[in-house]
């Protein structure tokens, strides 16, 4: 984080009303000054509604690149961006999905972590945008920004830099990964890239079966010509 960056904290809000349904949301923030506990599961404070779809071991802390916001600051002309507008704990600088990758290894503060999945926006970054269309926007933008998973745990606070540790360079970037996970069909390139992610303990097991399923539907629907061809 550069000195203008923030750390942001999740908390509860009360719950809203969208689309007519009560809706529990963590995805307000607000920024925090001072050293914040980092542990292996959050930022001491941060607050997650569903922990079916958010918080966890490998999503223990959402960075969003600072350089983001003047994109949808173009683009969201009627909106009050603050940092932390899209439920990030970390609003970073210098660190962008075309060059973080899979695996990356940072310290920050006291604290280490490791980089381990693109963010998939759900429903509620809609509600917090009120438009249904915001999901939409913010994947086809590929300004997805990436979660970290905590290898020490340790002290952070605004204004820490993220120093990278080690990083494997057969890594995927967390845009190729994306890139990957977005396309309808494979080229055998691809197929030899997915391959790789099996070997990288940092990638959550659910995507590694996600992938998995979607190779062997690839293979049956190729046959064997197509098996012979990226295998």
């Amino acid at each position: 984080m550069g000195d203008e960056d923030s750390l942001s904290e999740r908390r509860m809000s009360p719950p809203v009303i969208w689309h007519g349904h009560t809706v529990s949301t963590g995805i307000f923030k607000q920024s925090v000054e001072g050293p914040v506990a980092l542990g292996k599961l959050n930022l001491d404070g941060d607050r997650q509604a569903d922990l079916t779809v958010h918080g966890g071991e490998h999503k223990a802390v959402y960075c969003y690149p600072a350089e983001h916001y003047a994109y949808w600051k173009r683009k969201l002309t009627d909106r009050d961006l603050p940092p932390g507008s899209f439920g990030e704990n970390f609003t970073t600088e210098g660190l962008f999905e075309n060059e973080v990758r899979i695996g990356d290894q940072f310290a920050v503060g006291t604290a280490e972590v490791i980089v381990t999945q693109p963010r998939l926006p759900c429903y509620k970054l809609g509600l917090r945008f009120e438009s249904d269309d915001m999901v939409r926007k913010f994947l086809g933008s590929r300004r997805v920004g990436f979660y970290l998973a905590v290898t020490q745990e340790g002290q952070v606070q605004a204004g820490d830099e993220i120093k990278l540790l080690s990083r494997d360079p057969e890594a995927i970037s967390i845009a190729a990964f994306l890139e990957l996970y977005l396309a309808k069909n494979w080229s055998a390139a691809d197929i030899t890239q997915i391959r790789r992610l099996f070997e990288f303990p940092s990638l959550p097991n659910d995507w590694k079966s996600y992938f998995d399923h979607r190779l062997q539907d690839t293979h049956r629907a190729s046959g064997p010509a197509g098996l012979d061809a990226v295998s």
